[in-house]
């Protein structure tokens, strides 16, 4: 737990206003290129360089099955968690394909599917246990569990560093995670379970209204519990969903871009940026003292408590505002904007496999457009 215990890195600015004042220079109207000009100066800053690629992306699909299920809060069997993994590495899912398409180094990380699967292609094995407790009687996992579980994200951070990648992605599979996203943002936002409950694998209107019943009785069963985002996510949350918490804390002290993809993965990030603040884990000593890291307010979502240190989401891009009511709750309360609305709701890394070609273009339209002197044509007074 120690490599937690560090710096998120500084975004340097010098690089920030070098690629400003290039996208000035450009032969186009200045902003007239909209967010893909901010893309380009954003992965810049993060890459230390004048001219940003995204030459080798990493996308990492985590799997976890969810004790939830037992309370029918899902239109599929748990079975199907497994079914998907092999589905993964045969190349037939959604993220399979569009890992392939965008050229992306693609793995799947069991954190713990129920039944253990035969060896496949792809398949990396990292079980913590054989899926999460159902939250709804006992807490989802326990502490050495959750530390488990956010370190097999940091591991899986530091395998595409090593590999060179230059940016990161961390997919999910569980059926019954959508429960415990609404859960965790419910609690999280204090709002109204039914406020943030949505139709998941698409379930019926009265599962629906079930599912939300079982959430909140889950959430006063636990309240008492519930006093720091990395509590919530032990008591509500999955193995999968911390591995991502992992992932994105250790990208940003690697100093790594990441893309975010749903509603899943986005509620991983928001605890990531609770908890990832300089000034706490500089301060840390051990796992018990982390765990109680990220004491949560509506305004700590938006600055860290002495306003200077930089915010784990400084070095996301978030891909597209899902179909879960959710996810526009949660990207309000950290502040940023997505980059598509397709009214997506697969989860797996899709949306976020999705930017990768948005990003390369905004990298090459910075890299390789003429400027005026260049081009021989009159800027504008």
């Amino acid at each position: 737990m120690q490599r937690f215990f560090c710096a998120n890195q500084d975004l340097d600015e010098s690089f920030i206003e070098a690629a400003f004042l290039h996208q000035r220079q450009l032969t186009k109207p200045e902003g007239s290129l909209g967010r893909l000009e901010e893309v380009a100066i954003r992965l810049a800053s993060h890459q230390r360089c004048t001219q940003p690629e995204v030459v080798k992306p990493w996308i990492s699909v985590f799997a976890a099955d969810h004790g939830i299920v037992e309370d029918g809060v899902s239109a599929y069997p748990q079975a199907v968690t497994q079914e998907m993994v092999k589905n993964f590495s045969r190349g037939g899912a959604a993220i399979s394909v569009l890992a392939e398409f965008s050229q992306a180094e693609f793995e799947i990380v069991d954190v713990g599917i129920k039944e253990d699967p035969a060896p496949l292609a792809h398949l990396l094995s990292a079980r913590v246990a054989a899926g999460t407790q159902n939250f709804s009687k006992l807490p989802a996992m326990s502490e050495q569990q959750l530390f488990a579980a956010l370190s097999v994200g940091a591991d899986a951070a530091e395998r595409a560093r090593n590999a060179g990648a230059d940016l990161f992605i961390a997919g999910e599979m569980g059926i019954g995670n959508t429960s415990s996203a609404a859960a965790m943002t419910a609690v999280l936002s204090g709002k109204a379970v039914s406020e943030v409950v949505g139709e998941g694998t698409g379930i019926s209107f009265s599962q629906k209204k079930q599912k939300a019943q079982v959430i909140e009785q889950a959430i006063n069963l636990h309240r008492e519990h519930l006093t720091s985002p990395l509590r919530v996510l032990q008591y509500l949350g999955g193995f999968e969903i911390a591995a991502m918490t992992g992932a994105y804390i250790r990208c940003a002290q690697l100093g790594l871009s990441v893309v975010v993809d749903g509603v899943i993965a986005s509620v991983a990030a928001w605890v990531g940026d609770f908890v990832s603040r300089n000034e706490q884990l500089l301060r840390c000593q051990s796992s018990e003292e982390m765990l109680d890291l990220g004491k949560y307010s509506m305004p700590e979502t938006i600055f860290c408590t002495c306003g200077s240190c930089p915010r784990l989401v400084e070095w996301c891009f978030f891909a597209h505002l899902s179909a879960e009511p959710a996810h526009e709750v949660i990207l309000e309360a950290l502040g940023v904007e997505p980059m598509l609305q397709f009214e997506m709701r697969l989860g797996e890394a899709s949306g976020a496999a999705l930017v990768i070609p948005l990003l390369r273009q905004a990298c090459a339209l910075h890299n390789r457009m003429a400027t005026f002197e260049q081009a021989g044509v009159s800027s504008a007074d």
